[in-house]
């Protein structure tokens, strides 16, 4: 499932597409998603400006005028991607919009579990996908003394809790191990017992992951692409995550997979404590 460097790279991609083009004509071929699209979403989008394309959490928000807001979640295999109007339609392509520059806009999702809605500017923050969501580790209300404030009140493990998108909104499994890896924590350590220092510790390193993934574009192992259908490359990066059984590129030491739950971790026995 795309994550936040994942979903930010989509937006980054996006924006030279759509601010400014209008939506002359939008086709929902399969309307069966997470929750069903709804049958107005056609009406509601069509001969309306695009003014800003913007991230929240995992979500993509796409803004048009009249205070209109066009929500994506892009589920476990979905892509949303801007092609020429002559390119051949996919098995998959279940929205197609019709830009006013001759191109169009695709959401192509073989597992179908994503989600498209159209809300209004204010009723944002009452959705439900968005209502309970805690700060977003690159804003400014994401700090130590937040994530610490979380861990003395959590039996979890921590990277249980820093999944939990109301402690931490965004990130996911590939990331939040990879975090651990570069504080110096193993995956199983129990919140509670963290020490001020090694939270402050994941609380800096946090931004500054994210932040590197985003420059190479996200993460790709299957399905993720961005607006261009072009791969990320992250995933030549990383340290820990899905890499059980090789060696670590710090210590050559072994690493290791666990289960945490029903989620593998992640982690090198040398380089986390």
């Amino acid at each position: 499932m795309p994550e936040l460097p994942e979903v930010e790279t989509v937006c980054r991609s996006l924006r030279p597409h759509l601010i400014g083009r209008r939506i002359d004509r939008v086709e929902v071929l399969q309307p069966r998603l997470r929750t069903r699209v709804a049958p107005d979403l056609a009406t509601r989008l069509q001969g309306k400006i695009i003014a800003a394309v913007d991230r929240r959490a995992k979500y993509i928000l796409i803004h048009l005028e009249e205070d209109t807001v066009w929500l994506f979640h892009l589920g476990m295999s979905g892509k949303l991607i801007h092609v020429g109007s002559s390119m051949l339609r996919q098995k998959h392509d279940h929205i197609v919009v019709a830009l006013d520059s001759g191109t169009e806009l695709r959401y192509h999702d073989p597992r179908r579990f994503g989600l498209s809605l159209v809300v209004q500017q204010d009723q944002l923050n009452s959705l439900p996908q968005l209502r309970h969501l805690g700060p977003d580790p690159l804003g400014a209300q994401f700090s130590g003394a937040h994530l610490y404030a979380s861990t003395r009140v959590s039996a979890r493990r921590i990277r249980d809790l820093l999944l939990d998108q109301q402690v931490v909104a965004g990130l996911g499994n590939i990331y939040a191990n990879e975090i651990l890896f570069r504080a110096g924590i193993r995956p199983t350590t129990r919140a509670w017992r963290l020490t001020r220092r090694q939270v402050a510790a994941i609380a800096a390193t946090t931004p500054k992951l994210l932040r590197d993934a985003i420059r190479w574009c996200g993460t790709s192992f299957s399905d993720y692409r961005d607006a261009d259908d072009k791969r990320g490359e992250f995933q030549n990066h990383l340290r820990v995550y899905d890499r059980d059984g090789e060696k670590c590129r710090v210590c050559s030491n072994v690493i290791k997979r666990v289960a945490i739950g029903n989620r593998s971790a992640f982690y090198c026995p040398a380089c986390q404590k």
